[in-house]
């Protein structure tokens, strides 16, 4: 016979298997410490859904104090001067014609209602449109001295 048996080896039948135990209470807890047990402490995810979560109130006080300033929009001064332009326009024989928010914007290729929030002060100002009323109107509207009439050329 060729097979060697171990017989000092046991096999015990119908045992499971101990795998990890959860305690929730602190007595157990230190007696697997006493014991020299292995112990792992994990932290459960989810919790209290009541408490869980961003607290909005805190977010939305946040967003109003962030909040962004609305874009600048033109002067008094500078819908003043616009008005006073159109109205004291002088064609190219020099006679004096009054021009409408309409002929004005026809003259920069714009809406009339381009016009009117300029002298309404409900526009933002756009560089461009006001450098094309400037040529048409023949007053400076950017910069210093708005309402004064534009010189071309050399300052003498």
């Amino acid at each position: 016979m060729g097979s060697v048996v171990d017989w000092d080896s046991k096999t015990v039948i119908g045992q499971k298997a101990r795998g990890p135990t959860v305690t929730k209470d602190g007595a157990a807890l230190n007696a697997a410490r006493r014991s020299g047990a292995a112990i792992d402490t994990d932290k459960k995810a989810g919790g209290n859904k009541a408490v869980a979560g961003p607290d909005h109130a805190k977010i939305a006080k946040l967003d109003r104090e962030n909040e962004v300033a609305p874009p600048a929009t033109v002067s008094l001064e500078l819908g003043k001067a616009i008005q006073q332009a159109r109205q004291n326009f002088k064609d190219s024989t020099g006679a004096s014609k009054p021009m409408s928010q309409g002929d004005l914007a026809k003259a920069i290729n714009q809406k009339a209602t381009v016009v009117q929030d300029y002298e309404n002060m409900k526009a933002t100002p756009n560089p461009q449109i006001l450098g094309q009323m400037e040529r048409i109107l023949k007053v400076k509207l950017r910069g210093s001295g708005i309402g004064q009439p534009l010189t071309f050329g050399k300052k003498k």
